[in-house]
């Protein structure tokens, strides 16, 4: 299985440009995600990509991997456009993950959880998850896919 990592920033993008690693983009919420898949022993890639509901289709859709995570993108701001990209394609949503999401989330920071845009969905028969930018969200939204991508794989393959 592999996991294609997508960090969607366009103020990284316009710095650091298609970077192919999280060092490469000083990208701490990319390095905290990889760092919890390599210690998981999984497969993956990374990119950086820009925010924009048109790339977030794109990086999606030419995905050639088991598994999407977009990291990024989902707060309120008016280029904040991962769920706005993502949405349109799911077949299938997976709201559980949102919820369990922000549900964890408001343990750590609060009613500010209410913020949160985390969702997930199947697109094609691919997992796509979609966690917000900070290293922390990217933490905690990469430890709920480790836990459970295997069972939802399973189930999206029956």
């Amino acid at each position: 299985m592999i996991i294609d990592v997508v960090v969607v920033s366009t103020s990284r993008f316009r710095r650091f440009g298609a970077a192919a690693e999280p060092k490469g983009a000083e990208d701490l919420s990319g390095r905290a995600i990889l760092d919890r898949l390599e210690a998981a022993g999984r497969s993956f890639t990374y990119r950086l990509i820009p925010d924009g509901a048109e790339e977030v289709r794109r990086a999606i859709l030419e995905s050639e991997a088991d598994v999407v995570v977009l990291c990024g993108g989902t707060g309120l701001a008016p280029g904040d456009m991962t769920i706005e990209g993502a949405e349109p394609l799911f077949d299938k949503t997976i709201p559980g993950f949102g919820e369990i999401f922000r549900q964890r989330s408001q343990e750590e920071v609060g009613t500010r959880a209410i913020l949160t845009r985390a969702a997930a969905g199947v697109v094609g028969g691919v997992p796509v998850f979609c966690l917000p930018g900070s290293p922390s969200a990217a933490s905690l939204g990469i430890d709920l896919i480790l836990a459970e991508v295997d069972h939802i794989l399973h189930h999206i393959s029956e």
